[in-house]
């Protein structure tokens, strides 16, 4: 046997062990947790990403099994004969929709008022007391009602709590909770502050605020934007009677540092170029229709990417720093998590751009819903700031946003026929 020959065997035999056997390789690991069905869009290459070294990738190849319309059935081999994984891939038209980058101001009334915060009762004996908390009410909680009276706002609340108080009586609070409704009894106690009987507690009736729109539909009149749920923490968001969305231009900026989130001083436009009316408040965004003239960046829509697609590496955000003008900045991302959709923060990034962490310090306040576009495609939005590092943040995958919309491709579900050509790709870890 020749001895060139022999060292390429043996040289085979060595990667197929790595392979077959180096389960306590990351990488390794890596590919095999490549899932048997996959989603790809048509309006791309097939590309799979995954983080084997390069010498090990030039020895994989990749052939075509079976082809069915809209379907790929792949069989991975190692050195074109050792069979290591079999994948089916679907092939799925995507969404397209218009990348926004907009700033908007944000108006939610909400259903009842929310608790924001619990104070001390003084009562006439210099004791300071929490009747509230004690009776197990929570910050997050909204208030619908009391005493069997719907509530509206915090001077209705206080003029029911005072009146069962000067009766000698518990007030009941219906209160919503996680989708739950809950009974509470609490006695008012007699503040020698104020005069009045209270149960300790801050209420809100509703929020304004400054966000980013992320995208819309110029046809279907469909929008998105924020990327997280508007009030607080994020349990009671479904609970609005009613919101929307203007124009807004950005006044100022309050820099990001450690342990301190920065944020975006902006105006809402009285003359507003487009509006929107809230329909849903969720845990990826809020939703909605609008109308009205929307200047974009991006003249053309783009595609929604599937989530499986999006991977670590170089991307760009769409947001406002200064009056109404939408600029792009460069990031990366870091990290994609495909089972966090509850939380609805699926990926981490880094703001990369010079001129942006100049200005702002990284992610800040306002900047949630800034759209961000890989590979040509939506693929996310920002949504949080790391407190500890404002350079950093998290992200919601754009597919997950959709999802929450009417806007679904009519063939969403079934396979669709699209010519490609596969190419194998090394994981881009930033």
């Amino acid at each position: 046997m020749p001895l060139k020959r022999l060292g390429r065997q043996v040289v085979g035999l060595v990667l197929a062990s790595l392979l077959l056997y180096g389960g306590l390789l990351p990488p390794v690991r890596g590919f095999f947790s490549l899932p048997p069905v996959m989603r790809l869009s048509t309006e791309a290459p097939l590309q799979l990403h995954w983080d084997l070294p390069a010498g090990l990738v030039r020895q994989v190849e990749m052939q075509v099994d079976r082809e069915e319309p809209g379907w790929r059935q792949l069989q991975i081999k190692l050195l074109g004969f050792i069979p290591l994984k079999n994948i089916t891939i679907q092939m799925v038209r995507p969404v397209w929709v218009n990348p926004g980058g907009q700033a908007i101001g944000v108006l939610l009334k909400t259903e009842g008022v929310m608790v924001v915060g619990q104070a001390a009762v003084t009562d006439e004996m210099g004791n300071k007391l929490y009747p509230a908390r004690q009776a197990g009410l929570e910050i997050g909680d909204v208030i619908v009602a009391i005493d069997g009276v719907k509530v509206e706002n915090d001077q209705k609340v206080a003029d029911l709590v005072d009146a069962a108080g000067r009766a000698r009586r518990p007030v009941k609070l219906s209160v919503q909770r996680e989708g739950r409704l809950l009974n509470l009894n609490i006695q008012p106690i007699y503040c020698r502050e104020t005069k009045r009987y209270r149960i300790g507690i801050f209420v809100r009736d509703s929020t304004a605020g400054v966000g980013t729109l992320t995208f819309y539909d110029q046809e279907k009149h469909i929008f998105g934007a924020l990327g997280h749920m508007v009030t607080g923490d994020g349990r009671n968001g479904g609970n609005i009677s009613g919101g929307r969305i203007v124009a807004a231009a950005i006044q100022g900026i309050h820099q990001g540092r450690r342990g301190q989130p920065g944020e975006k001083i902006g105006v809402f436009l009285e003359n507003s170029k487009f509006s929107g009316i809230i329909q849903k408040n969720t845990t990826v965004g809020i939703f909605g229709t609008i109308s009205g003239e929307i200047p974009a960046f991006y003249t053309q829509p783009l595609p929604v990417a599937l989530a499986e697609t999006v991977h670590p590496g170089p991307a760009e955000i769409l947001t406002v720093v200064e009056g109404e003008k939408v600029e792009s900045f460069q990031v990366e991302i870091e990290r994609v998590m495909l089972n966090q959709r509850t939380s609805g923060r699926g990926l981490i990034l880094r703001i990369t751009d010079p001129r942006l962490l100049s200005l702002t310090g990284g992610i800040i306040q306002g900047m949630s819903g800034s759209p961000i576009i890989q590979d040509g495609q939506l693929v996310g939005a920002v949504t949080h700031v790391f407190i500890n590092d404002p350079a950093r943040g998290y992200g919601v995958l754009a597919e997950w946003m959709l999802e929450e919309t009417d806007l679904v491709a009519p063939t969403r579900g079934s396979a669709v026929e699209t010519p490609g050509i596969l190419h194998i790709m090394e994981n881009r870890v930033g």
